[in-house]
């Protein structure tokens, strides 16, 4: 059953490229008494998430953080190598928007935002959405009908959510 508004988020353990190589992330640390902005992606350098999704991230981070927003995170299910030269490719990182990995997709799955796309080669990865958390509560969900669209899950519905 997919995650909803209201829910608390289960606790996982998700992966960043640090100094030393890749460093595990735990989300229940990174939502505990924040205002986090998550959204995911269904991969990295896909042309949806590349021209849409994370630039629109990317153009209202300050102003989410304004609002209160204490960090802006982007899951994809990729390794900690590729997000790390995503973020760097796309201004994200520069930007301040943390790029964490879920590469085996276990919290994807946790959630029940997971999916497949055999002909695209998709597998096991995640629907597109972006959520609000509130000290480890979902306040705000918006998840779009088709990995394809960047509608509901941008910055700007976010931003006009708080």
């Amino acid at each position: 059953m997919p995650i909803s508004k209201g829910d608390t988020l289960p606790d996982a353990t998700l992966v960043q490229l640090g100094e030393k190589g890749p460093e595990a992330v735990s989300l229940a640390d990174k939502v505990k008494g924040r205002k986090v902005v998550i959204f995911a992606v269904p991969g990295a350098y896909t042309p949806t998430c590349s021209m849409a999704h994370v630039p629109s991230f990317i153009r209202t981070h300050d102003q989410l953080a304004a609002k209160g927003v204490d960090e802006v995170i982007c899951v994809s299910v990729n390794d900690p190598f590729v997000m790390k030269a995503w973020g760097e490719s796309t201004g994200a990182t520069a930007a301040g928007i943390t790029m964490l990995g879920d590469p085996s997709s276990a919290f994807t799955k946790a959630i029940g935002m997971d999916f497949d796309a055999p002909p695209a080669g998709l597998i096991a990865r995640s629907k597109r959405y972006a959520m609000l958390v509130d000290d480890g509560k979902v306040s705000v969900l918006n998840e779009e009908p088709s990995p394809g669209q960047c509608d509901v899950s941008g910055g700007e519905s976010m931003l006009s959510e708080l």
